[in-house]
């Protein structure tokens, strides 16, 4: 199998390392570099001295992106900054390689429908890198969820806070995607994993309302913090469903809280655990998952991507899912360029709410 890598930061060399250890000699690297600059970096995010990129992992190397896709790679991993996205898969696309685009699927809604339109008419692969659905609180809370353990939701609350100058210590925070207008940062788009896997829950909100803004001393010119209030439907009734964002909290905190008129789900996606309480009080769950390995949610994506590459020939479908795409919310794993449009126009919602005060409407 042949692979170009459009993008060899953290996230690029992340998925390069795994896709290495995944296949070994069976793979063929390929990467469009325009600047060179990138370090060796280790799963911990260090730097790897007396290390290069291409001899580490047997790449050839293109500055030419047209060349690159010249040499007729199965897929691209599109790991550039977030605004390069749609332009860098539609050559892509418009190559006939299947697509594994890094989330968010872009900072706008510019081409998007193109993009799909493309990839299904030619039944190429093309999907978005949300490997929080491969977290296992997240599938427990899923599974509860589908149970109706603690009957109806009333209301839900996830969180995410993270210190941006921490994310990536090799670097200087400023000059990151994240913290750049241009190139697609900001809390709202950067830490959208709660956006979708909420959609992956609930589906769609009615309306979308935010606050928040560039409110810390950080040197970035986007908003650092954001407070989420989505108006959702659920069996006929209005259900609040929030989510905080920042650049700022340390140590980080990432939590979801889902609150039913027969008990309550605790997830702590820091401390790996799940906790459920009936409608007594009465703790009836206790989960833990602190063995657990974040690399192991990209390696779990990654053994998913490559099962479709290698199956279901000649359609666009991603398989295996567990549902198709309803707008009501999927319990696939792997999330479809169709399906990462939702979470980009709740995350877009909000950010225009942001900007104007106003309510967003979501249709569905």
């Amino acid at each position: 199998m042949k692979i170009l890598m459009v993008g060899l930061g953290a996230i690029g060399q992340r998925h390069l390392r795994n896709l290495r250890k995944l296949m070994g000699a069976d793979l063929e690297i390929l990467a469009y570099r325009f600047r060179n600059k990138s370090k060796v970096l280790t799963d911990d995010l260090k730097i790897e001295d007396n290390s290069n990129l291409e001899d580490k992992y047997n790449i050839s190397a293109y500055s030419d992106l047209d060349r690159a896709l010249a040499q007729k790679p199965d897929a691209v991993f599109v790991c550039n900054p977030s605004s390069l996205h749609i332009p860098t898969a539609l050559k892509a696309a418009q190559a006939g390689c299947n697509l594994f685009i890094e989330k968010p699927l872009s900072h706008n809604l510019d081409q998007v429908e193109e993009l799909i339109n493309l990839v299904e008419s030619q039944n190429t692969k093309a999907v978005v890198g949300y490997q929080m659905r491969f977290n296992p609180c997240l599938q427990r809370l899923h599974s509860i969820l589908q149970e109706q353990n603690i009957g109806r939701v009333l209301s839900v609350r996830a969180e995410v806070g993270e210190y941006l100058p921490g994310w990536h210590p090799y670097e200087d925070y400023r000059h990151t995607y994240a913290s750049k207008q241009d190139l697609g940062g900001g809390v709202l788009l950067s830490q959208i994993h709660e956006l979708d896997y909420l959609y992956w829950l609930f589906g769609l909100p009615r309306r979308v309302y935010a606050l928040g803004g560039h409110l810390s001393s950080l040197e970035v010119d986007v908003e650092d913090t954001a407070e989420i209030l989505m108006d959702y439907e659920m069996d006929g009734r209005s259900v609040p469903v929030s989510v905080h964002q920042d650049y700022l909290q340390r140590p980080p905190r990432r939590t979801c809280d889902v609150i039913g008129d027969n008990g309550k789900i605790l997830v702590n996606l820091a401390a790996l655990s799940v906790d459920v309480f009936d409608g007594e009080g009465k703790q009836v769950e206790a989960t833990s998952y602190a063995g657990f390995q974040r690399n192991q949610m990209f390696t779990d994506e990654l053994k998913y991507f490559l099962a479709n590459l290698r199956g279901s020939p000649g359609s666009s479908e991603v398989v295996p899912v567990l549902a198709r795409d309803t707008g009501q919310g999927t319990p696939g794993p792997l999330v479809s360029v169709r399906e990462a449009v939702h979470s980009l126009r709740m995350a877009l919602a909000a950010k225009e709410s942001l900007m104007t005060g106003k309510v967003v409407n979501l249709t569905r």
